[in-house]
């Protein structure tokens, strides 16, 4: 999967922060490294699923960054978090 740059709404960054300590260079981070990718769920626009994001920040925090697949390719986060145990396993395995 290939995403070509980021959709940051500021309800969804103040959220990151407030309730899970998650800032966006993070995300970014996660993002833009090597994440193992896994589908969630048909979004709500045809072509725009859900998908969530398994990887490592620079400084090695475990993150799970879910987010909308634009049809142009850009990504819209609506949540990240620490990874929980069954997520750590699966991005562990790959």
């Amino acid at each position: 999967m290939r995403i070509k740059d980021l959709i940051w709404l500021e309800e969804i960054v103040e959220k990151l922060w407030a309730k899970h300590h998650v800032d966006i260079a993070e995300v970014r981070e996660v993002l833009e490294g090597k994440p193992h990718f896994r589908f969630v769920e048909k979004g709500h626009r045809r072509g725009e699923n859900v998908y969530a994001a398994l990887g490592r920040s620079e400084a090695g925090r475990y993150l799970t960054v879910f987010f909308v697949l634009k049809r142009d390719g850009q990504a819209l986060p609506i949540s990240a978090r620490d990874m929980s145990d069954a997520d750590r396993k699966r991005y562990e395995q790959r």
